[in-house]
């Protein structure tokens, strides 16, 4: 945990920013450190994401580091798995989950627990992501990471979607899952959004 901040009882961590920024592997850190401090662990991950070694059932890191996970695609589905005796809660790829995900992350916290959720905090369009937002909102503790963006070498806290190597257009689905063969990290400058789909345009 960043800073001088001491925190007892329960309380919630998020760990934002673009893909590429080390997001996972700071939660698998935290999650490692909390397990040499004893504390029962109990890890989810979105079901979406199946880019690395162990599939559904890992969290993965761009480095090629794995950690067992629980896969869910629901904030119901986290909640009816909690282990009554964790004491820490981490979920990976908070970004695909629904709204409820902010409530069941404040109950957990009001109980008690640890909470720490890593995701991509915005979209490639650069607009909010899912439930991100708001958990940043109700967290004690919020840190947000960034890349090195691709094309100049600034700090990136945007994620660039590219198709046949140009920028996704606006319109395109939200969610999309994929690693360096479809995003790029890249600053506020270099980021860039294709116009509207003519041809989706033309079938509305």
């Amino acid at each position: 945990m960043s800073g001088a901040l001491q925190l007892t009882g329960g309380w919630i961590e998020v760990i934002a920013g673009v893909m590429f920024s080390g997001k996972s592997e700071e939660l698998m850190r935290r999650v490692r450190r909390s397990t040499i401090a004893k504390k029962r662990v109990q890890v989810f991950k979105s079901h979406l994401d199946n880019r690395y070694e162990g599939g559904v059932y890992a969290v993965g890191s761009h480095d090629g580091r794995t950690l067992e996970a629980i896969p869910v695609d629901s904030s119901q589905q986290i909640a009816l798995r909690i282990d009554p005796l964790a004491q820490v809660i981490a979920v990976d790829e908070v970004q695909f989950l629904d709204q409820g995900i902010v409530k069941l992350a404040c109950d957990l916290a009001l109980r008690g627990r640890r909470v720490i959720l890593a995701g991509t905090d915005t979209d490639f369009r650069g607009e909010p992501f899912g439930p991100m937002a708001a958990l940043m909102c109700v967290a004690e503790v919020v840190d947000k990471l960034h890349a090195i963006c691709v094309l100049c070498g600034a700090p990136a806290s945007r994620n660039q979607r590219l198709i046949g190597g140009k920028p996704a257009p606006y319109d395109s689905p939200v969610v999309m899952v994929g690693a360096a063969e479809s995003y790029e990290a890249r600053c506020r400058a270099c980021h860039a959004v294709g116009k509207p789909d003519d041809a989706q345009l033309r079938l509305g």
